[in-house]
């Protein structure tokens, strides 16, 4: 598993990650959302208003990983969008 993968199950357990698309475009808003991940396999129409948000409020989105992949990594099912909310964890996830 890379490092990513690896550490947002580490952001998970310590309550640094939101998951779900509205949560986290809620969450961006407030400006408490820092990094997102995006699923390469969301809908063209999420990928849009993810990247629209994200580009607006200036935080940078990874699309390197499948949906899949991302859910694995925090233990859920059917995640396609990812927020880091601690900012501590920008330095190991980048």
């Amino acid at each position: 598993m890379d490092k990513h993968l690896s550490n947002l199950g580490l952001c998970q357990k310590a309550s640094g990650l939101i998951s779900g698309e509205e949560l986290v475009i809620e969450n961006l808003r407030n400006g408490n959302i820092y990094l997102i991940f995006l699923a390469n396999d969301a809908s063209i129409n999420t990928k849009k208003k993810i990247n629209d948000k994200a580009k607006f409020y200036n935080v940078e989105v990874i699309e390197s990983y499948s949906s899949l992949e991302l859910s694995n990594a925090i233990g859920k099912k059917n995640r396609m969008v990812l927020g880091i909310s601690n900012k501590n964890f920008l330095k190991i996830l980048k």
